[in-house]
């Protein structure tokens, strides 16, 4: 089966060694992806932003691999604080109601960065 890797720009891709999804077959795999903190749009403190942000930078990488969020089977979302659970959830469920993959929420001591609420993996299946 061919390889295919969806890179996002990152500089920290090649310094790190990894890719912002990998598709193999029908799989696609995506990297735990943090929201772009603007401050503006995205705020540091705002968990439902973030989460919105990252589910439609991930739309896009999905659609560069050939597919959509409807063929996301998995989400798996770790954040710092696991009673901004409601508004998590408030976001995922935006776009995911009608498509349900599995999921898990995991409270985790921090992320890369302090303004990092939430990071989430995905993984789609494509029909």
């Amino acid at each position: 089966m061919s390889r295919q890797n969806i890179l996002s720009g990152s500089p920290w891709e090649d310094k790190m060694g990894y890719c912002r999804a990998v598709r193999i077959g029908n799989i696609i795999e995506v990297a735990g992806t943090v929201a772009i903190v603007d401050g503006e749009k995205v705020k540091a403190d705002d968990a439902f932003a973030q989460t919105n942000n990252i589910i439609e930078r991930i739309e896009k990488v999905l659609q560069e691999a050939g597919a959509g969020l409807s063929d996301v089977v998995r989400t798996r979302m770790f954040t710092t604080d696991v009673s901004l659970f409601d508004d998590i959830a408030r976001a995922h469920g935006t776009y995911f109601k009608d498509i349900k993959p599995t999921t898990s929420i995991y409270e985790i001591s921090k992320l890369v960065a302090p303004e990092y609420l939430i990071e989430i993996e995905f993984t789609a299946i494509v029909q």
